[in-house]
């Protein structure tokens, strides 16, 4: 509860700040001098928890933005086919998913960055009546135990993991999206990736020849299928599911007072993926910079899996919003007018947010290409979207991201071996267990 109540003071102490005209000196709105169309979207329910505080926020500034949290496939779906204003999700559009290219729309749009954060491996556990928060697993044991191959939560290699902790003799019960999920995908490009042998297996023991990356989990018997992030997060965080763990963004952990895994790094340390952690996890990252690219802006994570800082979370990334950069059916300018206030607010002011909220802020550089391409969106503002003015909490007059510089090491008991720190994680960072 307390983790929860301070959630709520931060959020209001930030939006406090919002209140005094902070908004006003980015050129995100005037005040409520502006008369704003309302506008529509859907996709991603990763990036959800952030989206949603930033609608309330903008709401007092005469803003009527809609979101419905339906999952990633749904987001590019519904804004290929015309019915939502803008679509949200952490993959793109022209991948190949099960033998199926998903198509680019043929309305004319671009990419922006909209929060990073990190795929986190929420689970619900205890040994000895007393609940474990300090659990700790390395890439190929999350791969197992979601592929089949580790079955008891006991098994040796989660025992090697966390020599601090007696482990219960209990069934691992996966619990994956039902639904077209860009958690998902971002989840099984990482297998498919890191752990090619094991994912590859197990799809063709499921009648999936080529799984590779995908957007739908291929499911088997014991596993546990729910939709959207809110579906897989409430089903772990119920009592009477223990054994539980899936993969869902860090804000679900925080919201429902429940741990994640540390997850081991190529440098050996298993972290944690708060905002700092995912901060420095994304330096490995590519970003595409070719602008006549239709992929512009997307990431390349190979360099954020093998990332060997001793702070990097493995599993970071960053989601997209998908915005329309012509007038087209019910796309108005008017529309778009809304739309670039509210992508300049959240690119600027609504990353102060973001850690409180269970995400990373967006550096500098992903910030700054972020709004040249919102001033292509008809009915933009351009004289209001300028970086000078950006409140944005990584930026420094250098252009380091201040919050990756600045993050610290992990704690030595962290290091993978024989010692095993004790301090709970995510949403039960304030108990102990284990040691």
């Amino acid at each position: 509860m307390n983790i929860r109540r301070n959630l709520v003071r931060s959020i209001r102490a930030a939006v406090a700040v919002l209140i005094t005209g902070v908004l006003v000196s980015s050129g995100a709105t005037a005040a409520l001098a502006t008369d704003y169309v309302p506008i529509s979207g859907a996709g991603s329910s990763w990036s959800a928890n952030a989206i949603d505080q930033w609608r309330r926020n903008v709401k007092q500034y005469g803003m009527s933005v809609n979101y419905a949290s339906t999952g990633s496939v749904d987001g590019r779906n519904q804004f290929k086919g015309g019915t939502v204003d803008y679509g949200v999700s952490e993959t793109p559009y022209g991948l190949k998913d099960n033998g199926v290219t998903d198509e680019l729309p043929t309305r004319p749009f671009v990419y922006i960055p909209i929060v990073a954060g990190g795929t986190a491996f929420m689970y619900n556990l205890t040994s000895g009546g007393n609940r474990i928060t300090n659990l700790r697993l390395s890439g190929d044991v999350i791969t197992k135990m979601f592929t089949g191959v580790i079955t008891k939560w006991n098994d040796k290699a989660i025992q090697d993991d966390n020599p601090g902790i007696t482990l219960p003799d209990r069934t691992v019960v996966p619990v994956v999206r039902s639904d077209g999920s860009g958690s998902t995908a971002q989840f099984t490009l990482w297998m498919s990736t890191q752990y090619k042998s094991l994912w590859d297996t197990y799809c063709r023991s499921v009648g999936r020849n080529e799984c590779g990356q995908t957007s739908f989990f291929p499911t088997k018997s014991g596993m546990v299928a729910q939709p959207n992030s809110q579906g897989v997060s409430g089903y772990v965080a119920q009592k009477a599911n223990e054994g539980t763990i899936t993969y869902v963004e860090y804000s679900y952990a925080l919201k429902t007072g429940f741990p994640v895994a540390k997850v081991l790094n190529a440098a050996n340390y298993y972290v944690e993926p708060k905002a700092s952690n995912v901060a420095v996890g994304l330096l490995g990252a590519k970003i595409n910079q070719d602008k006549s690219s239709p992929m512009y802006l997307t990431q390349q994570l190979g360099g954020v899996y093998n990332n060997k800082d001793p702070r990097a979370y493995p599993l970071s990334s960053y989601s997209y919003m998908i915005l329309p950069t012509t007038e087209q059916a019910s796309f108005t300018a008017a529309k778009g007018a809304t739309l670039s206030a509210f992508a300049n607010y959240f690119l600027c002011e609504g990353q102060q947010q973001a850690e409180v909220l269970g995400y990373s802020p967006l550096p500098i550089n992903l910030v700054q290409v972020g709004l040249a391409q919102v001033t292509k969106v008809p009915g933009a503002d351009s004289s209001k979207i300028n970086i000078a003015k950006c409140n944005n909490p990584t930026f420094s007059a250098s252009g380091e991201n201040t919050l990756a510089k600045n993050a610290p090491m992990p704690d030595a008991c962290d290091k993978k071996g024989v010692s095993q720190c004790t301090q709970g994680t995510g949403g039960a960072s304030g108990t102990s267990t284990g040691g």
